[in-house]
């Protein structure tokens, strides 16, 4: 019996399918990005497309699929929220990623103090002003200038990691 350990598989190839599962292996935090539309009715959808872009102006950055139904009113709100979800807001991410009709129904939320949908319990929150929207092929880069953040400092991140939600576990 030999002691050496098995090989390592390694992937490679230049399909989508190898590309989405290479970019699955990049751990990201949840979140759902909310606004109102026109008619002041709240939505919103679950990205995780999602980062920090600078501190000095205050921007960040979230990726839209421009096929998901929210994309226009997200993309063309003056105002919208990024919500940073915690491991107890799992059934709100599916929620938010599906085509259900009201998808704040089953979720706690409140108007921001900047005028955007913010939803409870969350880990944290971005309240922002469209600053730009960008085309990135198959989603609208929305830049935001955050004018509020706030966050719960007790709380863990849901993260998600290899097509599947995970927690962070300490040792």
């Amino acid at each position: 019996m030999s002691d050496a350990p098995s090989p390592r598989e390694y992937r490679t190839g230049s399909d989508p399918r190898t590309l989405r599962d290479a970019l699955g292996c990049f751990a990201t935090g949840v979140t759902v990005v909310t606004c109102f539309d026109r008619d002041g009715a709240p939505v919103g959808l679950t990205a995780n497309s999602f980062t920090a872009l600078s501190l000095d102006p205050p921007l960040l950055l979230v990726c839209v699929a421009k096929a998901a139904t929210s994309a226009v009113p997200l993309t063309s709100a003056p105002l919208f929220a990024v919500n940073v979800l915690q491991t107890g807001q799992q059934p709100a991410s599916i929620t938010f990623s599906t085509r259900v009709d009201d998808r704040f129904g089953s979720t706690e939320w409140s108007c921001g103090e900047v005028g955007a949908p913010v939803l409870m319990d969350s880990l944290s929150v971005f309240e922002c002003r469209r600053a730009a929207v960008h085309d990135g092929g198959d989603h609208w880069i929305l830049v935001g200038e955050v004018v509020k953040a706030s966050f719960e400092s007790g709380l863990d991140p849901l993260l998600y990691f290899r097509g599947r939600y995970r927690r962070l576990h300490f040792d």
